[in-house]
This record gives C-alpha cells, structure tokens and sequence, in this order.
C-alpha cells in the first residue's frame, strides 16, 4: 500500500498535514500486523537521541527524522521504513554487508531504504543511522 501511495498520489505530499496525517494511519495498519514496531522505532530513537549533537524532529513526510548539526541523519516512517542518504560510495559498500535496499523513491542516488519487522532490524537501523550520522558529522 505504501509504494502504491507513493508512486500514485504522491503529489499530494505538499497538502499541509496530510503526509502526517497518512503516517499516523500507517502506524494504527502497522500495530494490526506488528505489535512490537512502535515499540522498535522508540528504541531507536532512544538511542539515536543519545549520540551527541543529535536531534529529533517531525520528518516533512511523515515519521520522526534523526538530525546532526541541522543534516539529517536519516528518517523513520511509522510503518517501519527507515530512509537514510549516505555517499554512492558508501551505499555500494553498505547494500554488500546488509538487507538494504535502493530506495524506494530516489532510485540510484546515495539514499537506501531498510525494513524495520524484528528485534534484530532494529539493531541493524541503528548500525545504519550511525554510518550515516559517521559520515555526517566529518563533513
């Protein structure tokens, strides 16, 4: 449904409130299927709010979004798709060593897309968003 979304009507991204709006009826969908993702993303955030000069904010199309230095680190939608922009170097590197997909917009550009469903997701997000936030915080 998502991708559907996405790909069919994502123009109406820039109606004011409505992305947020859809990301709430993500997350009631995702508490059908996966009780435990709430639960996952809070994690995560927890520990991503950790690292130093992180900070935390409503993402412009839904989600909450990781931030350095005001660059984001990379973004979590409700339903557990974590978006993060990493170098085309990096990337490459990365899809070798984890389930990481091109993402599912911005296709063969430096941002991937990773599925958050288990305990064990949830670890390799925050492995993910600390290669990012590496990367971030050298520029």
């Amino acid at each position: 449904m998502f991708d559907w979304v996405v790909k069919n009507v994502g123009f109406l991204k820039h109606v004011p409130l409505l992305p947020h709006i859809f990301d709430a009826s993500l997350k009631v969908i995702s508490l059908l299927y996966n009780k435990n993702l709430p639960d996952y993303i809070d994690e995560i955030e927890n520990e991503v709010r950790a690292w130093p000069t992180t900070t935390v904010q409503a993402h412009k199309f839904g989600g909450i979004q990781f931030n350095i230095n005001n660059r984001e680190v990379g973004h979590i939608h409700s339903n557990g798709l974590l978006d993060i922009l990493l170098s085309r170097e990096q990337k490459a590197l990365l899809m070798q060593q984890y389930p990481i997909e091109d993402h599912h917009v911005f296709k063969n550009s430096g941002w991937i897309s990773f599925w958050i469903k288990t305990a064990a997701d949830k670890q390799i997000a925050v492995e993910l968003l600390r290669c990012s936030y590496d990367l971030k915080q050298g520029c």
